[in-house]
């Protein structure tokens, strides 16, 4: 059996990890890809890993950004995936900082890095759906939702650590409102005037992570149209205990300028070897 050996990175923003891999040569096709994510993020068998991020050439943007989650799907944006691949763009320039712009299939996204933190700014989310009664598992739940990049359902609670994420973040996953694609669920506590609390059940993982990026910038938006807390930003902290910062501007209704702040952490660079 023949085994080729593939240099990836392994890098964390707010306990999201993820691993990171060239392919700007296009010797992987999607198909492949998808087998190389499964294997790779699996926490047992492989690298482990919530998702794949994949560097292509791009000719809208410095590069193109490819996010598979761990289940092989491929994403239209993961926001702490966009972190990390902002940061690993600067080390591959062999600087600490610096500013990059990169396609993915959300649009183009903007981002800032210094050193240790990454900063990046999403595309323009969707309107803001507020109070849908939805049926979950036998009761009636104040549902919210998104776009954000990629959809989300956000639903405030009180006493969100006692949140039983992977049962009912499951439920709304698959739920029939939000088919076929389904939407990731996200479950926020209001810890103060410019401050939230966050779990995320996320698609494409299938279970809850540390942290979601796109979550923690819906949360605040939805906090934001719902009880008018944050002016202009909002602290979110983490399953994973880190607090990102949310900046968003709101005019006549719409959002926009969406940026996402916090932490990144290349954990090592290693290979992985391809049948």
């Amino acid at each position: 059996m023949s085994m080729k050996n593939l240099v990836f990175t392994k890098m964390v923003a707010s306990g999201n990890d993820f691993c990171v891999i060239d392919n700007t040569a296009g010797k992987f096709d999607t198909k492949r890809l998808v087998v190389l994510t499964r294997g790779m993020c699996d926490r047992k068998f492989g690298a482990g890993a919530d998702g794949l991020l994949v560097i292509e050439k791009s000719r809208k943007a410095d590069a193109r950004m490819r996010i598979f989650n761990a289940d092989g799907s491929e994403a239209e944006m993961c926001g702490n995936g966009a972190r990390c691949f902002a940061t690993h763009l600067v080390s591959r320039a062999k600087k600490t900082a610096g500013e990059f712009s990169f396609e993915t299939k959300a649009g183009i996204i903007a981002s800032v890095v210094k050193k240790g933190s990454a900063r990046v700014r999403l595309t323009d989310p969707g309107p803001v759906s507020l109070d849908m009664q939805v049926s979950i598992l036998g009761r009636t739940v104040r549902v919210n939702s998104v776009n954000t990049g990629v959809p989300h359902a956000v639903v405030f609670v009180e006493g969100v650590s006692k949140i039983d994420v992977d049962s009912l973040g499951r439920a709304i996953r698959y739920h029939a409102k939000f088919a076929p694609a389904g939407t990731n669920a996200d479950f926020v506590e209001v810890t103060g005037p410019d401050s939230i609390a966050i779990r995320t059940y996320e698609r494409g993982v299938e279970g809850e992570t540390l942290a979601c990026g796109t979550g923690s910038c819906a949360a605040a938006l939805v906090a934001n149209a719902l009880y008018g807390i944050g002016n202009g930003s909002m602290k979110v902290k983490t399953a994973g205990g880190e607090t990102l910062t949310i900046y968003f501007a709101r005019r006549q209704g719409r959002y926009s300028d969406l940026w996402l702040e916090g932490t990144v952490r290349t954990v090592y660079t290693g290979s992985y070897f391809v049948v």
